[in-house]
């Protein structure tokens, strides 16, 4: 038996399908019963609607242990998707309950079952920082806690010492870090987002760059390392190093929209995380725009990905692709 956590998420959903087409036993854990209609919609565009009713769902929370218990029965292997992503400052405690003692939760759970091995989907956001002398970020680059990192960067490192913690404790495991994943996904979430505002009209763009990978390569990575023999390894998926400004004029003409033609400049996307801040404590909603993401919209880190495609000879889709196939999902409005 496998067991999904967040299997109604972005990258839940596709690996519950790819899983399901190996034929797997697949156990899927959700909190809220109304995400799963966003895996069953996940199933049709891709034809396998048949493959959906093989799922089997388990209703948990990984903060809640007593929950979780009856989940992990019978359990061999455990693909650990579930996180909040939030770059929002207010949100450092959930952050910390659900990303690192959620994390800590599952993985002394696996142990008490003895598992037989756990993927975990951490996130670019929780690799190291680049010294003066180096300008491309690897598996290896060390973590500098001196460094000003944003509270969900803190939460996945902190989640990768839970995972790294089991290891030492006997667990096998094995760690995918992700950059910015290309694919069907929900308007209003993961780089749905993006879509929707692009999609919508967005005038503006940066010249800042970071890594962005296809969900089918993401699912398949992960299928693949723990069908593999390798353990305690951790693993950079980074299609490609583009810039947002390049991202953004691809989504555009896959929507067929007027694509971005104003440069937003460090000293505009400073005022606006300051708006965005004073609208928060005066309105009491939550933050959308923080200085953490100011920042990296016009930082130009790379990450390589030399390690996945020399350990498995790893061929990459070109994030074009993921891109139009994408735009062709939000254009006809079918994940709306």
């Amino acid at each position: 038996m496998i067991l999904v956590t967040g299997a109604t998420g972005f990258v839940g959903s596709h690996l519950l399908l790819h899983l399901l087409e190996k034929e797997q036993k697949v156990r899927a854990l959700y909190r809220n019963s109304a995400k799963i209609e966003f895996v069953k919609s996940i199933f049709k565009h891709y034809k396998k609607e048949s493959l959906f009713e093989k799922i089997e769902w388990f209703e948990g929370d990984i903060t809640d242990i007593p929950q979780m218990e009856n989940a992990f029965a019978d359990v061999d292997f455990v693909y650990h998707c579930a996180a909040l992503v939030s770059f929002d400052p207010n949100d450092e405690e959930i952050l910390r309950k659900t990303n690192i003692e959620g994390t800590a939760n599952v993985v002394n759970l696996s142990l008490v079952n003895a598992v037989k091995k756990l993927c975990f989907v951490s996130s670019i956001a929780a690799l190291g920082d680049l010294q003066e002398h180096e300008n491309t970020i690897s598996e290896t680059t060390e973590w500098n806690p001196e460094k000003n990192h944003s509270d969900y960067a803190i939460s996945k490192y902190g989640a990768e010492m839970e995972v790294w913690r089991a290891q030492q404790e006997g667990l096998n495991v094995v760690i995918v870090n992700p950059g910015v994943i290309i694919g069907p996904c929900k308007p209003n979430e993961s780089s749905g987002v993006i879509f929707s505002k692009v999609k919508k009209g967005m005038p503006y763009y940066t010249k800042g760059n970071t890594g962005f990978v296809a969900v089918e390569d993401v699912v398949k990575i992960m299928i693949l390392l723990m069908e593999s023999d390798t353990n305690g390894e951790k693993f950079i998926l980074v299609g490609e190093n583009i810039s947002f400004e390049k991202l953004l004029t691809k989504i555009a003409i896959g929507l067929q929209v007027k694509p971005p033609h104003k440069y937003a400049q460090k000293g505009l996307t400073e005022i606006l995380w300051r708006l965005d801040w004073l609208l928060s404590r005066l309105s009491g909603t939550k933050r959308k725009f923080s200085k953490a993401t100011a920042k990296s919209l016009h930082s130009k880190t790379l990450y390589s990905n030399e390690k996945i495609k020399t350990t498995f000879g790893y061929a990459f889709i070109p994030i074009e692709e993921a891109i139009k196939t994408t735009a062709v999902y939000f254009s006809e409005g079918i994940l709306d």
